[in-house]
């Protein structure tokens, strides 16, 4: 391998880019994890209006705030409604898992591929200091 310099700034360059991908993953990781806070706090406020829903008897009122406005609801239907926003944001939780664990494994590849550039390239200038 010849310890140019125009070897080690090819590498430098590589170095680069590969720094870039990482920070990007990075962020990618970080807004995951932002958008599963949400979820996570939608699903807790959720399950804690399905066991309020659950307290009530048949003949209770139930309302809907639709706007600024409070709309009577069925029970059964406030109910369904709660369980299927529970389910939706359960799934949404399960796929911000499975894309956290690909952002996980991609970040991890890239630091692994950084930290052999740089390897590289210490190896390179430590050659070329000792010519």
């Amino acid at each position: 391998m010849a310890s140019s310099p125009a070897a080690v700034k090819e590498l430098q360059r590589d170095l680069e880019n590969q720094a870039n991908a990482l920070s990007k993953i990075q962020k990618d990781i970080a807004k995951n994890h932002q958008v599963r806070k949400q979820y996570t706090i939608q699903l807790g406020e959720n399950e804690l209006v399905l066991k309020e829903l659950e307290l009530l008897n048949e003949n209770s009122n139930v309302y809907k705030l639709i706007g600024p406005v409070l709309v009577k609801q069925d029970l059964a239907e406030a109910n369904a409604n709660v369980r299927k926003r529970i389910e939706y944001i359960s799934a949404e939780l399960k796929r911000l898992d499975g894309t956290l664990q690909d952002l996980e494994d991609k970040q991890n590849s890239k630091k692994e591929s950084v930290l052999k550039l740089q390897q590289r390239i210490h190896s390179l200038q430590a050659g070329k200091s000792k010519s």
